[in-house]
């Protein structure tokens, strides 16, 4: 089975709430929903709560309350998981209301080989102020497009660089191997958790697109999306 979870966490520190956002007639999380249930290879998709507020605004027919002690997004992803028999995860963050589905089929065919253990996705559509702004990631990687490194800034003058889309897919044995693991330290000082993949030898694979949607991070990304 392949598994969409979209971790949502209710009280985030740059713009709380912001998973409840009226945006356009619904809130933000409901966008994810529903654009993510439009992949044709995922089997199932489940909203992972950690607030009743947002299990009673919210009208997604799959939603599962979840502990409100986990430390990342991930560690949310795993607890719904292991409540289901799949193969493959993918976690699809809840501020992306613009994710496309042919996105993430993509993503999830990038497991069609087996070396493949955790995949992400870059997109080419970074724009200069990008670069500036700590709230953007980016992401360089080698001539297999496998990830070097994560940053959000003092970037390198002699490397390439990628916007990073928060989604993320595993195997299910590398999910629990991520899970298993404390926090890096370089995880802890960037506030990245996709540096305890690559603190502990876990390869993530890139899916290169010209994705142009950008995440709700605050409240003046709002404009990106509001008619």
């Amino acid at each position: 089975m392949i598994l969409g979870v979209i971790p949502a966490r209710l009280n985030s520190t740059r713009f709380p709430n912001k998973i409840l956002y009226p945006l356009n007639g619904k809130p933000v999380i409901e966008h994810v929903f529903d654009r993510s249930k439009k992949s044709s290879l995922l089997e199932d998709v489940i909203v992972a709560v950690d607030s009743e507020k947002t299990l009673k605004n919210i009208n997604c027919s799959n939603a599962i309350m979840t502990s409100d002690l986990h430390q990342s997004g991930t560690d949310r992803v795993a607890e719904v998981a292991n409540k289901f028999d799949c193969s493959i995860i993918v976690n699809i963050q809840g501020d992306e209301p613009g994710i496309e589905p042919h996105l993430i089929d993509s993503l999830i065919s990038l497991f069609d080989d087996p070396n493949v253990e955790m995949a992400s996705v870059a997109s080419t559509d970074l724009k200069d102020e990008d670069l500036a702004n700590r709230n953007v990631v980016k992401v360089n990687l080698n001539e297999d497009n496998y990830a070097l490194s994560f940053v959000r800034e003092n970037l390198k003058a002699h490397q390439q660089y990628f916007r990073h889309v928060g989604i993320y897919a595993y195997r299910k044995k590398t999910l629990d191997l991520f899970t298993s693991l404390e926090q890096s330290s370089n995880e802890k000082k960037y506030s990245l958790e996709q540096l305890r993949a690559l603190d502990n030898n876990i390869a993530i694979k890139l899916l290169i697109c010209d994705f142009k949607h950008r995440s709700i991070d605050t409240k003046e990304d709002l404009k990106n999306y509001e008619n």
